[in-house]
């Protein structure tokens, strides 16, 4: 089998604030879309929700090119939005907004789901990270997906951004996925023998009404219905370009590892999915702050110590497709913290400087517009 392009595709969610108020923007002017759609053509969408944009890389040969490209589009949508007194926010939940006084996008297909799914779907105030990653043979696309799932809950410590929800701290690194799993074929998907079989029960569930297509297939990792691509959807929206592309850059060479293996007549072992699911709510609980289990070891590791042996494992994969400093960042992640850690410091220091909870929530936004502005040539404020 030849060897896939493992080419990379980085779609990313945003919130718009206001950033007078730093609440959100429910209703944005009708022509704020069409300006975005001017400043970066069809690589920027509206989402589900009227106060989200979503934008989208080009195909990326490397994470390099990724980064090269979220500079790019995080900083076109920054530059317009700043014409309105916006501010886009790299974040998975937004601190204080409420879900209630959000409105969905009037677009046929939101309109459906909307429709569908009542009350689960009004809620769906988050944003996510998805990584796609070249496979083109629909076989292999399955098998590997079988295996890097494993993975998954890694990716979701290392990414974690949405601590607050409406105004509180939820105790939680990713709260995001405790709102999305209340909707219907999410979570970590079942082992396939086959892509037939993944075709099969697609076709079951088309076939009985319950949905139109393989789009409405929410799980963690899933083939891409548009593209000969491995999409994983896990992965909270990162604040920091750098912890975006180095989540790429794993995803790639994780891919790139199996099927190096594959070649030698080796595999990584496919677990259980109840034991995936125990570390992805570990990763959800804690972020990078506690351990995820070994199952290969039997014990659970500090997230810092699964991070270096990640990046040990990983390496000669990293330098053949010339990405060793961005693989590298994962273990800094793992040490300097995640967005979630970052901004409970942010609200302790405006806490501790005399705010009270609403102001320092309000710091929240603010260390959020920063961040996300960082690298984009952009001003903060």
């Amino acid at each position: 089998m030849n060897r896939p392009a493992f080419t990379l595709g980085v779609e990313e969610e945003y919130l718009l604030v206001n950033r007078e108020t730093r609440d959100l923007v429910s209703e944005p002017p009708v022509d704020l879309m069409p300006k975005l759609s001017e400043a970066i053509g069809t690589q920027v969408s509206p989402e589900f929700l009227k106060s989200q944009v979503e934008i989208g890389t080009g195909v990326c040969a490397t994470p390099a090119d990724v980064r090269k490209d979220l500079h790019r589009l995080r900083g076109a949508v920054v530059s317009v939005a700043d014409e309105y007194g916006y501010a886009p926010i790299a974040a998975s939940t937004h601190p204080f907004a409420r879900w209630a006084e959000q409105h969905h996008t009037e677009k046929a297909r939101y309109d459906q789901i909307a429709k569908d799914l009542a009350g689960t779907v009004r809620r769906l105030l988050i944003c996510g990270m998805h990584i796609h990653c070249g496979i083109e043979d629909d076989d292999l696309r399955i098998d590997l997906m079988n295996q890097v799932s494993y993975f998954l809950p890694h990716m979701l410590a290392l990414s974690a951004s949405s601590p607050y929800w409406q105004g509180e701290d939820t105790g939680m690194a990713s709260y995001r996925l405790t709102v999305f799993d209340a909707l219907p074929r999410t979570g970590v998907p079942d082992s396939f023998n086959s892509w037939p079989e993944y075709q099969r029960v697609v076709s079951r569930l088309v076939d009985v009404g319950a949905i139109e297509d393989a789009s409405k297939i929410w799980w963690d990792i899933r083939p891409s219905v548009r593209w000969p691509t491995l999409e994983a959807r896990v992965a909270d929206v990162c604040t920091r370009i750098e912890d975006a592309v180095a989540l790429a850059a794993l995803y790639q060479c994780l891919l790139s590892m199996l099927f190096t293996l594959r070649e030698k007549n080796q595999r990584w072992r496919v677990y259980p999915r109840i034991l995936i699911e125990e570390n992805r709510w570990r990763a959800q609980r804690y972020g990078v702050t506690r351990e995820l289990a070994d199952f290969g070891q039997g014990k659970m590791v500090p997230v810092c110590d699964l991070s270096d042996e990640l990046v040990g494992l990983l390496r000669e994969e990293a330098q053949q497709l010339g990405c060793v400093p961005d693989l590298e960042h994962v273990a800094t992640i793992a040490r300097r913290g995640t967005s979630s850690q970052a901004q409970r410091i942010a609200y302790d220091e405006a806490r501790a400087t005399g705010a009270d909870h609403d102001a320092a929530l309000v710091a929240v936004v603010d260390h959020l517009i920063e961040e996300t502005c960082r690298e984009t040539d952009m001003p903060s404020s």
